[in-house]
């Protein structure tokens, strides 16, 4: 017989937000995403947890924090996969999987040297032109960026 698992790898969240199956080698990515490092909430980052369907994850839970769809939907740009849950009084009122927006502002960096948005002061603008594979075309210069090209701001 399997023996029970008898303590949380990750404390428990009164009210708040967790995130959760982010891949291992993008949690400190998300945590820059989110910009957490400029919120005086209690955080929780879990990272290199066991899970049966990914190996391993990172877990970030964020204390009294609930964050508006088009910010958290950025996460999909790097872990596509993660849950979102919304937790009030402990108990997971919510869960939802990130979606990848139709237009990406301001987060992540042109490939192209060239582009008006590495050489002028202006916020970046991408078109996501397939949700699957992940890929982005410059609003500007129309320079195409596959996933593992992107370089967030």
């Amino acid at each position: 017989m399997k023996e029970q698992r008898k303590e949380l790898q990750v404390a428990a969240l009164c009210n708040g937000t967790a995130i959760d199956h982010i891949p291992s080698n993008v949690v400190f990515k998300v945590v820059s995403l989110l910009e957490l490092e400029k919120l005086s909430n209690p955080i929780t980052i879990g990272n290199n947890l066991e899970s049966k369907k990914m190996n391993t994850k990172g877990i970030i839970k964020i204390s009294d924090k609930f964050f508006e769809e088009e910010v958290i939907n950025k996460i999909a740009l790097i872990a596509p996969n993660v849950v979102l849950n919304i937790i009030k009084d402990y108990t997971v009122v919510e869960k939802k999987r990130v979606i990848l927006p139709q237009k990406i502002k301001g987060i992540m960096k042109c490939n192209n040297p060239k582009c008006i948005t590495n050489n002028e002061p202006m916020p970046t603008k991408f078109d996501v032109i397939d949700r699957e594979n992940i890929e982005l075309q410059c609003h500007y210069c129309s320079v195409k960026i596959k996933k593992d090209e992107i370089i967030l701001k």
